[in-house]
């Protein structure tokens, strides 16, 4: 079995299409580290770590770093990497910076893995390739600026958009979703609050778009109220969706048994890795849940292979522009690469072009 020899990690600042506006804010280009794992037997498995503040990734590459160096030395068997580290961060927990650290090198050891077996991260989970249905994630848009963004969704195929939502009124958000929904007829609308309201503000908004025919209502409140979600779950019709703050399957877990959400969504890095990725497939096959993505498209595309509840990709490109090839949409569907690992391999002029020094 292959010896993890090294880790090496790059920092940089990945180009937009245009900047992202949330309620909480905006992210002009996206901060992520660009992580490589290294085998003794020159395998090297990839993956990316990401923090929406530039002023926490100098911190977020030490964790990888610090977390690297406890992995040193051992196998390239991700299953039991993914333990050890767990019982070595025991007293100090694994959610926040370390959690995400965690579960962006459990990404780049399980890619070095399916590269060992020369089989794409799908077949080395036991998964066949699917055809799965992608929506465009966009920033915050009122109802003039939304029309273009929702015809660009169109003419590009894609089956589902999702808007950020959150303006000073529920009117703005109402004429901002009312405005999407006339463009894309059919195709899905998803809204996202990012966590800005109240639980009483989030209930009156609520049920103000409860009846829009949306796909969902996602994070209106803060993401761990789960008391608070279920009472909104019970009062509206339209599906909340939680997940992308997920700090690990036992979270998950818990928002499942409060009844908390009607969909789940994990963060691949949030929910540490491909491993606990695994764990959060089988709670919400369990207890009979939906489960789509949160951003890193790259391995959601092959983890979503792996999910009996699998529901939609989101499509928000974070890393594309370091990459030699991109994981496109064909006739509305995006379908993971026949390429060994996850299938990306770094651009290194892209790379040198946005590095941090």
């Amino acid at each position: 079995m292959p010896i993890i020899e090294a880790i090496h990690t790059v920092r940089v600042l990945a180009p937009v299409q245009r900047p992202i506006r949330t309620a909480s804010g905006d992210i002009p280009a996206f901060p992520l580290v660009l992580i490589d794992v290294v085998s003794d037997a020159g395998i090297t498995g990839h993956a990316y770590a990401q923090v929406y503040l530039p002023a926490l990734l100098p911190a977020l590459e030490a964790t990888v770093r610090a977390l690297g160096e406890l992995i040193k030395g051992r196998e390239l068997v991700p299953r039991d990497v993914h333990a050890y580290l767990l019982k070595r961060l025991r007293l100090w927990g694994v959610k926040n910076l370390v959690g995400t650290a965690m579960g962006a090198l459990d990404m780049a050891i399980w890619d070095a893995y399916a590269r060992s077996r020369n089989a794409p991260l799908y077949a080395a989970l036991g998964a066949a390739p699917r055809a799965l249905k992608p929506y465009y994630s966009v920033g915050l848009y009122d109802a003039k600026a939304v029309v273009e963004i929702a015809e660009e969704a169109v003419v590009k195929g894609y089956p589902g958009l999702k808007i950020k939502v959150g303006f000073p009124t529920v009117e703005e958000d109402l004429a901002a979703v009312r405005a999407a929904k006339k463009v894309l007829g059919s195709r899905a609308l998803m809204v996202d609050y990012n966590q800005s309201l109240s639980p009483a503000e989030a209930m009156h908004r609520c049920r103000v778009l409860d009846g829009e025919g949306l796909e969902w209502i996602e994070e209106p409140i803060l993401a761990d109220d789960y008391a608070s979600y279920a009472a909104l779950s019970q009062a509206i019709d339209t599906p909340i969706q939680l997940g992308e703050n997920f700090n690990g399957p036992e979270e998950m877990r818990r928002a499942l048994e409060m009844r908390a959400t009607d969909y789940v969504m994990p963060d691949a890095q949030f929910i540490r890795g491909v491993t606990g990725w695994l764990e959060a497939a089988a709670l919400a096959q369990v207890h009979a849940v939906e489960m789509s993505s949160h951003t890193f498209i790259e391995a959601s595309a092959h983890l979503l292979c792996a999910t009996p509840t699998a529901h939609w990709l989101e499509h928000m490109d974070a890393v594309g522009a370091m990459l030699r090839e991109s994981f496109p949409l064909v006739n509305g569907t995006i379908t993971p690469p026949t390429r060994p690992g996850v299938g990306m391999e770094w651009d290194p002029e892209a790379v040198e072009r946005y590095r941090l020094r």
